[in-house]
């Protein structure tokens, strides 16, 4: 494509605001993107429900451990079996023992598999163990949000 130009004017400017555009559409992206992974809500759980729950933010480092109402045991938002939380648990405990470890049950959990795990923990020497519960604030943006999905 022929651009006529003035005279003297032999310069080709670049268009800014087609590429200021591009920048804000990638930066909205990855905001986007980067706050819709919430590892703590990718199991569908329905947290208990506790007067004198702190609450505290989720650290990079800390381990997550899900138990939903089956039984069935996620790391980190992923399935895991029970040799896998063992191995996960015995690196934790060897590399870095004073890690925090969060443990989000379903209110309909059996204290046999919350025990489980929580055996786990103290037999690869990992002291920093907490559970998850729902206080004021997080009660009512739980029930703002729609229902989890049955199984």
């Amino acid at each position: 494509m022929r651009i006529n130009t003035a005279e003297g004017d032999e310069a080709v400017e670049v268009q800014m605001a087609p590429l200021i555009d591009c920048v804000f559409l990638l930066l909205i992206f990855f905001l986007v993107a980067t706050t819709l992974k919430k590892i703590s809500r990718e199991v569908p759980l329905e947290l208990p429900e506790s007067i004198a729950a702190v609450n505290m933010t989720e650290t990079p480092d800390m381990t997550i451990v899900a138990l939903d109402k089956y039984g069935r045991t996620y790391i980190d938002g992923k399935q895991v079996t029970e040799s896998q939380l063992h191995e996960k648990f015995k690196e934790l405990g060897r590399t870095r023992p004073e890690s925090r470890v969060r443990i989000d049950t379903d209110r309909t959990t059996q204290a046999q598999e919350i025990l489980r795990v929580l055996d786990l923990c103290q037999f690869e020497g990992l002291r920093n163990v907490g559970f998850h519960a729902l206080d004021e604030r997080t009660r009512a943006a739980a029930a703002k949000r729609p229902p989890a999905l049955a199984d």
